[in-house]
C-alpha cells in the first residue's frame, strides 16, 4: 500500500520539527535556561501531537527511536566537554542535568568507557601529538 504524499509530507514535517525542538532544548540546557531533560511527552506537547504518534512517526521516517537523537546529541556535547579540562566530570554531569553516577553509567553505555577514562585517552592522545609536533 502506497501512502499519499500528504501523509508523507506531514511525517517529514513532524520529524523536522522534533529535531529542531531537540536542538533548541539542548541549547537551553547548555545555556542554563533549562534544568531538566524533556521526555517524549514533553516534545509531543510542544508539537501538539500524541506521544505515541510522535514516537511512531520518528521511528518510521528515520528508522531510529526519538531518544536516539537526543542521546546522540548529549553524547556529542559530553565528548566535547570532556576533551576540555576546564570542567570537572561532576560539573559536566550537572550541566547536562545528570547526577555524577547516572552520567557515568549513561556515558559508559554509549562510549564503552567511563568519562574519566575517555578524558585520559583523549587528553593523552592530544599531548602525544603536541610532543611529536614540538620534536
Amino acid at each position: 500500500m502506497k501512502l499519499p504524499k500528504k501523509i508523507l509530507s506531514r511525517q517529514a514535517e513532524i520529524t523536522r520539527e522534533y529535531l529542531a525542538e531537540v536542538d533548541k532544548h539542548l541549547a537551553d540546557i547548555l545555556a542554563g535556561k533549562a534544568d531538566k531533560m524533556y521526555h517524549i511527552k514533553d516534545f509531543a506537547a510542544i508539537l501538539f501531537i500524541h506521544p505515541v504518534h510522535l514516537s511512531n512517526t520518528i521511528k518510521l521516517t528515520t528508522g531510529y527511536s526519538p531518544c536516539y537523537f537526543f542521546e546522540d546529541k548529549l553524547m556529542e556535547e559530553a565528548r566535547k566537554m570532556l576533551r576540555q579540562e576546564q570542567f570537572t566530570i561532576a560539573e559536566i554531569a550537572e550541566r547536562l542535568t545528570f547526577d555524577t553516577s547516572n552520567f557515568t553509567k549513561f556515558f559508559k553505555r554509549f562510549e564503552g568507557v567511563t568519562p574519566s577514562a575517555y578524558r585520559q585517552q583523549t587528553l593523552g592522545a592530544g599531548r602525544k601529538q603536541e610532543a611529536i609536533l614540538i620534536s
